[in-house]
């Protein structure tokens, strides 16, 4: 018994040691993964640093060799002149339009959609047309901007905000997707009781599944939103320059009387046009955040 005693006390020290050992190595691969993320936001953060740093410098040190990294003085002047060079506010303003009314539209139709296809799973077609729609996300947009442009062209519809318009109403097979996986998993304990209580599908659409999808609203409202804030290509190729967007007309509007670009106030303009977006971002990314991950939740 002694002898087991003596071995018992010998090995108990032993088998605490890892255990002890374990919240620091669980603490040093916390800290380094903090560490990590650190290091990769900084260097996914450096073109916008470097966009910033632009925008207040003056045009002699943009040009300069060697390269000038920090102003010598912050030229705030830069950003008077983005305002004031050409009619910043008019094409803020076409931008805000043409985007409000693309998101508000495509939000609604893909909503109705994606309700559609998770709530009413004894539809004929609803199987072929959903695998249609999943098919639609695979074909690149580039693909499409030849024929689209063409039908467009035949139509006069060229020029105004029409396309949006259309594009709109017809949904987006993303968004459908999106709102499709979130519908999917509401429980349908709610539809049958709104309809003992005497609910038509159109009103249990209105007034209780959209309501309630507010995650998926904010999610796809700023996808939506972000890619005709963003996009340059089609502006550029279905609008005239009177009512196109400030993405296509900051291209052009900041030279010199030589023709020449004005690069540091191009990018005091180009940060006052990205400013809404990242502000809107920080705003709603636990929303967004929320309705992307929940649209996973269900098949």
């Amino acid at each position: 018994m002694a002898v087991v005693d003596r071995v018992a006390q010998n090995a108990g020290p032993s088998t605490d040691r890892p255990s002890a050992s374990r919240p620091l190595v669980a603490r040093l691969q916390g800290i380094s993964i903090v560490v990590a993320l650190v290091g990769l936001a900084a260097l996914f953060s450096l073109p916008t640093l470097w966009l910033v740093l632009i925008s207040f410098k003056k045009e002699v040190e943009w040009v300069s060799y060697p390269i000038v990294i920090l102003p010598s003085s912050a030229e705030v002047y830069n950003y008077y002149f983005a305002v004031t060079m050409f009619p910043y506010l008019r094409y803020f303003w076409n931008s805000v339009v043409l985007s409000t009314t693309y998101t508000a539209l495509v939000v609604l139709s893909s909503a109705a959609a994606g309700f559609g296809f998770a709530r009413h799973p004894g539809a004929p077609g609803r199987g072929p047309l959903f695998g249609l729609v999943m098919g639609m996300m695979m074909v690149p947009w580039l693909v499409t901007v030849v024929p689209q442009y063409i039908v467009f062209s035949k139509l006069g519809l060229l020029n105004s905000y029409w396309p949006w318009v259309l594009w709109g109403i017809s949904g987006s097979p993303f968004h459908i997707f999106l709102f499709r996986q979130f519908f999917a998993g509401i429980p349908r304990d709610l539809d049958d009781a709104a309809e003992v209580d005497g609910c038509g599908r159109f009103r249990l659409f209105w007034q209780i599944y959209l309501p309630n999808s507010l995650p998926a609203v904010a999610a796809s409202s700023i996808f939506a939103f972000t890619w005709v804030w963003g996009d340059w290509l089609f502006p550029k190729l279905f609008l005239h320059d009177q009512i196109t967007t400030l993405a296509v007309k900051l291209q052009t509007a900041y030279v010199d009387p030589y023709n020449q670009p004005l690069v540091t106030i191009t990018m005091a303009g180009v940060v006052l046009y990205v400013l809404p977006m990242v502000l809107v971002f920080f705003v709603a990314q636990r929303l967004i955040i929320q309705g992307v991950v929940t649209t996973g939740m269900k098949g």
